[in-house]
């Protein structure tokens, strides 16, 4: 399984991984959901577009835009099966295990944390003086 502090270190080295960050409607979704809910989304997508043997449309499944966990998946190399191959050493050709879907959920969601933790405070942002 992929251990996402190891993970990150690699991505870091990737100009076009490194480029990816959530909009302020993608962090206002995060903020507005729980881990439950966001990742119930990112299972829902990933079994869909990610889990099967041969997807559909394998490399281009996963749009580039539009929902946090897309943004997610392109930044953590967990967008298609050559991605997952590459990154996260999950060969092709077999269906995704209930082990690596949670794996990769966990990973998508930690990025997603950070992602807002690091976010700069917008002006809806409370203030604390």
């Amino acid at each position: 399984m992929t251990n996402y502090p190891e993970l990150k270190e690699r991505l870091a080295k990737s100009p076009f991984r490194s480029r990816f960050k959530l909009t302020e409607k993608e962090l206002r979704y995060a903020a507005e959901n729980n881990d439950a809910v966001i990742s119930a989304h990112a299972r829902g997508f990933i079994t869909k577009r990610l889990a099967p043997a041969c997807p559909l449309n394998d490399g281009k499944q996963t749009p580039m835009r539009g929902h946090a966990i897309f943004i997610a998946q392109h930044a953590t190399g967990s967008c298609c099966r050559g991605c997952l191959a590459k990154w996260h050493n999950i060969p092709r050709g077999h269906e995704l295990s209930e082990d690596e879907i949670g794996n990769i959920i966990q990973i998508l969601l930690c990025w997603i944390r950070e992602q807002q933790r690091n976010a700069p405070p917008t002006a809806c942002t409370p203030s604390l003086f």
